[in-house]
């Protein structure tokens, strides 16, 4: 029996548009060929172009997680729960995806690191602004670290803002209080500039909100939407540590910092500090 034959292939249908020379495609809208060239390798090593694609690729996602952020913070602002939680919940997908990107890099072995390092300066991932801003949007507010961008007028005036207004947190408070909870005005009304201190009237106001789920609905998913971000974020900072300590063990870090070891230091930092201890209140 004779088996007919097909073409191992997809013929191009007559709809399908081929003539851009008067019409945007799709590299014209994603200006792909100033993304797509902006890879320039200082070394002949193979494997530096996997670091570029992978930091590169990884300012990307912090630039959507931040704006996400920022529009959560809106929505919170006018009472809009719904795409509030939308939003949290794109962002928590977000440093799952930044955590998968530390898996592709892992790959690169310290050999071949080392024969490119040197070029690479005293550039650091901490001198990272979109990874600056989202911090400070979740609440770890330094002002100290704004001198490590005063080089760059524009975004050290964007960081500036963010760090002196309300972060996330802030405005949740705002909101709990809104909502008839007691919290202590000094957590209301306070320097945004400063790193959020946890406050036993805050713990209360998640306490009842737990505790009455059902009638505060809204907060308790509110709640359990940050322990998402918490979550995902930690996760995040633990594989970027462990990645760094695979590829250069302890040696110091390009842009002067410890290494590792200041790595590890933030892994004790946590942006919702009640809603971690309300877990041992309930």
């Amino acid at each position: 029996m004779n088996c007919p034959f097909h073409k191992n292939q997809r013929e191009l249908e007559e709809g399908i548009h081929t003539d851009f020379k008067d019409d945007m495609s799709y590299g014209d809208y994603l200006c792909l060929d100033q993304v797509l060239s902006a890879q320039n390798p200082l070394s002949d090593q193979h494997d530096e172009m996997l670091f570029i694609v992978i930091h590169q690729s990884s300012e990307l996602w912090l630039k959507l997680a931040g704006h996400e952020l920022t529009e959560a913070i809106t929505n919170l602002r006018s009472g809009d729960f719904g795409h509030a939680f939308k939003v949290i919940s794109r962002v928590k997908h977000i440093f799952n995806q930044l955590t998968q990107s530390w898996h592709i890099l892992s790959t690169l072995t310290p050999v071949d690191y080392l024969k490119f390092r040197d070029a690479l300066g005293h550039s650091s991932g901490f001198q990272s602004h979109g990874y600056r801003k989202l911090e400070f949007l979740l609440g770890n507010k330094n002002k100290d670290l704004l001198k490590v961008h005063e080089a760059n007028e524009a975004v050290h005036k964007e960081l500036s803002a963010v760090c002196e207004a309300p972060s996330l947190y802030d405005e949740i408070l705002r909101l709990m209080a809104n909502n008839g909870f007691e919290i202590d005005k000094h957590c209301l009304q306070r320097d945004f500039t400063q790193p959020y201190v946890k406050n036993e009237s805050v713990l209360t106001a998640w306490l009842q909100i737990y505790q009455g789920a059902d009638k505060h609905f809204e907060l308790y998913e509110l709640a359990e939407k940050l322990m998402d971000i918490e979550d995902a974020f930690q996760n995040w900072r633990f594989k970027h540590m462990y990645t760094v300590q695979r590829v250069i063990g302890n040696k110091m870090g390009t842009g002067g910092s410890s290494g590792v070891e200041f790595l590890k230091k933030a892994l004790d930092i946590s942006f919702f500090p009640e809603l971690l201890d309300i877990r041992t209140r309930l």
